[in-house]
């Protein structure tokens, strides 16, 4: 039924559930991982222009390599309670600039997946107030179901 699972996270501690929602799933339906990682440009606005291409690539390099490495330990943590196979669920990493939503949304009809899985708020739990949620976005305007997992769960 889902081939693709997008997972959007900023690996906090809040989107844990959700990435162990979203391998309990793939590991259910032999389904392949999309882990999303957003970094919002609005953070790297302020650096000079000569140092904005470089400080975003390290940027990038980083939270990509955090993002993979708190999904790692999460899998590694849950294997046997879930009964994962090793090896058994494919799981790609991407981490993009920009807005996190409009990235959500974007990459979800790019690569042609048919769920997202995200936790209800991230790290940044003022953006709700402030800018509007990513999640609520996101459930707003999606064109494949989200499953919305709660903090607290």
């Amino acid at each position: 039924m889902y081939d693709k699972i997008l997972l959007p996270t900023d690996g906090s501690a809040n989107s844990e559930k959700a990435i162990i929602h979203a391998v309990n799933m793939a590991n259910d339906e032999n389904s392949e991982i999309l882990v999303l990682n957003v970094v919002d440009s609005v953070y790297l606005s302020g650096l000079p222009e000569e140092e904005l291409i470089t400080d975003t690539e390290i940027v990038l390099e980083r939270e990509s390599k955090r993002v993979t490495h708190r999904v790692e330990k999460i899998i590694e943590k849950y294997e046997e309670e879930l009964d994962i196979e090793p090896g058994k669920i494919k799981i790609e990493t991407l981490t993009m600039e920009g807005n996190a939503a409009d990235v959500i949304l974007k990459i979800s009809e790019e690569k042609d997946v048919d769920l997202v899985v995200m936790a209800s708020s991230g790290k940044h739990m003022i953006d709700r107030f402030l800018l509007g949620s990513v999640t609520e976005k996101t459930v707003r305007h999606s064109k494949v179901p989200v499953l919305v997992i709660p903090n607290g769960y």
